[in-house]
């Protein structure tokens, strides 16, 4: 059988103009998980969204890795939903960045702030009762995700393949392979690790999770690169 690396995009830049970048401890993320990568396994191809981490992400394996990859191939099915209209959904006065950066400001701890009221806007967008709020519902972004993989599988052809990803496709993958609720892939999604990698067996329709989520690569060089957002 052969197999998918599915692996979560490196720390973006939170807080910043372009969260859409790479943080440059996401870049070393990458490069530590090209040098875990290189003994063990040699892509026939590599895929990705066509977001700006997701490609960061690829170039930092590459580095890492040491010899020569093959070049990404873009499979928009692959990109994040749109957490920036999730999230203002959620808290429309959050439009306002400078509104929402003096919110999480008045908390000790911001980023905590963050994830809680991030983790309540998923799970608005989830319940299906707002549908009509949003670009994308979540049935609509568990097809595509769903039908990106198929086109994985169809494309790569029996090759051993690296993926550049974000969390929400991992955790929607995940979520098909396992047969899992809505809530259990919230929750799935809320644990999965910057540069994490998570393995996916397959021969011709033939699939199944062989591992989720696996980030020893960065505990074993420092445990304080791992990183969830």
């Amino acid at each position: 059988m052969a197999t998918i690396y599915l692996v979560r995009h490196g720390q973006a830049s939170f807080g910043k103009e372009n969260y859409d970048q790479l943080s440059p401890r996401g870049w070393e993320q990458g490069k530590i998980l090209g040098r875990w990568l290189s003994d063990k396994v040699t892509p026939g191809a590599i895929f990705g969204g066509n977001l700006q981490r997701h490609r960061e992400t690829v170039e930092a394996i590459a580095t890492g890795y040491g010899t020569n990859l093959p070049d990404m191939q873009v499979l928009e099915g692959l990109n994040e939903f749109d957490h920036v209209q999730v999230v203002e959904r959620f808290r429309p006065e959050w439009a306002d960045k400078q509104v929402m950066a003096r919110d999480l400001g008045s908390f000790p701890k911001p980023a905590k702030a963050f994830q809680q009221a991030f983790e309540k806007a998923v799970a608005r967008w989830v319940s299906g009762e707002h549908d009509h709020d949003y670009a994308e519902s979540w049935q609509d972004f568990r097809t595509r995700v769903n039908s990106a993989l198929d086109q994985l599988v169809e494309i790569a052809g029996g090759a051993d393949m690296i993926v550049s990803t974000s969390g929400g496709p991992i955790a929607v993958i995940a979520q098909q392979l396992l047969e899992l609720s809505d809530r259990k892939a919230l929750e799935m999604n809320n644990v999965i690790a910057n540069t994490s990698v998570s393995r996916i067996l397959y021969s011709g329709p033939r699939r199944s999770l062989a591992v989720f989520n696996n980030y020893s690569h960065l505990e074993a060089e420092d445990p304080a690169l791992v990183t969830f957002r």
